[in-house]
């Protein structure tokens, strides 16, 4: 989250669970079969396991996964594996206290460890998402591995994104995809790397020795655009393509409207197929205002 904060949205403008229960059910519908709750902190949302249950009750939906800061999902990590949900990303910047607490601004170091060790031995398939940061977490990008290397866990890398909180410069990145290769291979210079799915973000290595894998996600190169079949639709209901471009479309008042199925379907394709062909020309379409969404509010 920026320093200065963000605007919370008030609760009227948020999808509630039942509308939120809607939408997924004409996605999977329409042959949507992956579904990531995502935030922010999704269990914020005091009621997200409702929409976990049911997501896990419909049929044609294969995976349901969860990014979370592992704050608060402690309390829930039982359920989520009596309903099957095994695949959790933790959000998790830096494994040294002091660089944890700066960069959170939060004092939880020690519930996130716990919560990510508990997934970890309760058998849940584990990707912690570290974004590189310059200047503040680098120094840990070698630690992690060194750390998690006994863990089935993958480990992933994730280039800096210049939105709120962070550079908010598009001309150039100090640690891009291959300057974080280049960091690991000096340590780790026996790996290999993997065949991961057509679709895939990320570039996934095995090191030699190690029980898990690390990847890493071009997400500020965007090497990966030909092949991204990604949708996002935010809490307030915009469904959004791209993380560069701005929303297509908004369903919240769509949802709100009598016999609104059709057009929620409706809309949902029109913003596929209006889709830009990449991330820099989604940039491009909203130059001007492509720093004014926060990676807390559109979704990390």
């Amino acid at each position: 989250m920026p320093s200065e904060g963000i605007d919370f949205v008030k609760n009227d403008k948020l999808l509630t669970i039942s509308e939120l229960t809607q939408v997924s059910k004409i996605l999977v519908e329409q042959g949507i079969d992956k579904i990531r709750i995502t935030g922010g902190e999704p269990f914020v949302r005091k009621d997200l396991m409702v929409l976990l249950r049911e997501l896990s009750k419909m049929k044609g939906l294969e995976d349901i996964s969860v990014t979370t800061n592992a704050t608060l999902i402690g309390p829930h990590i039982d359920e989520l594996k009596r309903l099957g949900i095994k695949n959790i990303n933790v959000s998790l910047d830096s494994i040294n206290r002091k660089t944890f607490e700066k960069i959170t601004r939060r004092k939880q170091f020690d519930t996130v460890h716990n919560n990510l060790i508990k997934l970890i031995t309760e058998g849940f398939n584990v990707r912690i998402n570290f974004i590189v940061l310059d200047g503040q977490n680098e120094q840990d990008i070698l630690p992690i591995l060194d750390v998690m290397k006994h863990h089935n866990v993958s480990v992933r890398f994730l280039e800096e994104m210049p939105f709120n909180g962070g550079s908010k410069n598009f001309s150039m990145i100090k640690w891009n995809y291959r300057a974080i290769l280049e960091h690991i291979a000096k340590q780790y210079p026996k790996y290999k790397k993997l065949e991961s799915p057509e679709t895939s973000t990320s570039i996934n290595y095995k090191i030699t020795g190690h029980v898990g894998t690390f990847g890493i996600i071009p997400s500020f190169s965007r090497t990966f655009c030909g092949s991204c079949n990604r949708l996002r639709v935010t809490a307030t209901g915009d469904v959004v393509t791209c993380l560069y471009g701005k929303p297509k479309t908004n369903l919240r008042n769509i949802i709100r409207e009598a016999d609104s199925s059709e057009n929620i379907k409706k809309a949902i394709l029109q913003a596929v197929g209006s889709r830009a062909k990449t991330g820099f020309d989604a940039q491009n379409e909203h130059a001007a205002t492509v720093f004014d969404s926060s990676m807390t509010s559109i979704g990390g």
